[in-house]
């Protein structure tokens, strides 16, 4: 079984449009979806701030996905990988709960990243990751 962590942007994205093509990633099989308490949270604060009636949808989301505390003590990442003091939890986050995979639509600060593994993580936009998992 694979394990994907989901960043904030894709859970929110997925909640704030009910037909988006984000939602196929909970019909994917053999996935077990992961994300953060710290994501989850910035998920809910931009769902609230945004649109307030796709908080339930989101929640709904999350109940399908496997939320994690934050890891007492974060794992180091290379010195090569130059985050955003607010992305690096992301993917340390994703190291710590030995995810295969960080599921990221934040191509400004992850873009540059996308299809490198850092620490057993690979780094993968949805629709990328999405077109992986159904070819297997």
């Amino acid at each position: 079984m694979k394990r994907a962590f989901l960043d904030a942007n894709v859970l929110f994205s997925a909640a704030y449009k009910t037909n988006a093509s984000l939602t196929k990633l909970w019909h994917l099989s053999n996935v077990e979806f992961v994300t953060s308490a710290y994501a989850a949270e910035e998920a809910i604060r931009n769902s609230i701030l945004a649109k307030p009636d796709r908080l339930s949808a989101l929640q709904d989301l999350l109940m399908r996905t496997m939320v994690i505390s934050e890891p007492a003590q974060f794992p180091d990442l290379p010195k090569t990988i130059d985050l955003k003091t607010k992305d690096r939890p992301i993917l340390a986050a994703a190291i710590a709960a030995h995810c295969h995979y960080l599921i990221t639509g934040d191509k400004t600060d992850f873009g540059s990243y996308y299809g490198q593994t850092v620490r057993g993580v690979l780094i993968l936009p949805p629709g990328e990751f999405i077109r992986l998992s159904t070819q297997q």
